[in-house]
């Protein structure tokens, strides 16, 4: 193991976790409908487990309802029951192989529990964040003893420092836009 080596497997780690992040806000539903917030969903077909998007055509017609056309009709069922037990908060309407979802709008105590949802999610990202740092600088103690000199750790804890910042920012970013969006009506 090397010194860059080290601080560039962090930084791809650390940008995995934003950008895991980021795939997870989209999941958290805000004002508007968005494909995002049901298609990861879960379904029992024929025993096994499939995304919705596996099983559907999903499209926005209006900007508070999700359409799915489904493929076919038998796991349609299944599909509603996965969409009732989900955290949409809404009831699908089905007619023949349409599925309809509309969203009611947002309660104030809703949008809340949202913002507290994301925190926490943007905390975990943290989290993950200072762990890698955490693992890179003990890779770094550990080339200490294999000769490297003390000023090139030094340096190279000072980057990896530096790194974690601007990932941690980043995180900090995403939350604030993610909370203006589900507070904006």
């Amino acid at each position: 193991m090397n010194i860059d080596k080290i601080q560039k497997d962090a930084e791809l780690k650390m940008k995995k976790s934003v950008n895991l992040l980021d795939e997870e806000f989209r999941t958290l539903r805000t004002s508007r409908a968005t494909t995002a917030l049901v298609e990861d969903i879960v379904v029992d077909y024929y025993g096994s487990k499939m995304k919705l998007k596996q099983l559907a055509q999903i499209s926005i017609p209006e900007p508070n309802q999700i359409m799915l056309q489904v493929w076919d009709n038998s796991a349609i069922p299944n599909i509603e029951k996965a969409l009732k037990e989900s955290d949409l908060g809404a009831q699908p309407q089905t007619e023949g192989n349409i599925i309809r979802i509309t969203l009611p709008p947002l309660t104030e105590q809703r949008r809340k529990e949202l913002v507290k949802k994301a925190g926490k999610m943007a905390e975990q990202a943290r989290i993950a964040i200072r762990n890698i740092r955490h693992e890179a600088l003990k890779e770094l103690d550990k080339l200490k003893k294999e000769g490297f000199s003390e000023d090139e750790i030094k340096r190279a804890k000072n980057q990896i420092d530096k790194i974690t910042q601007k990932y941690v920012k980043e995180v900090d970013e995403l939350l604030k836009a993610k909370e203006k969006e589900i507070l904006s009506l």
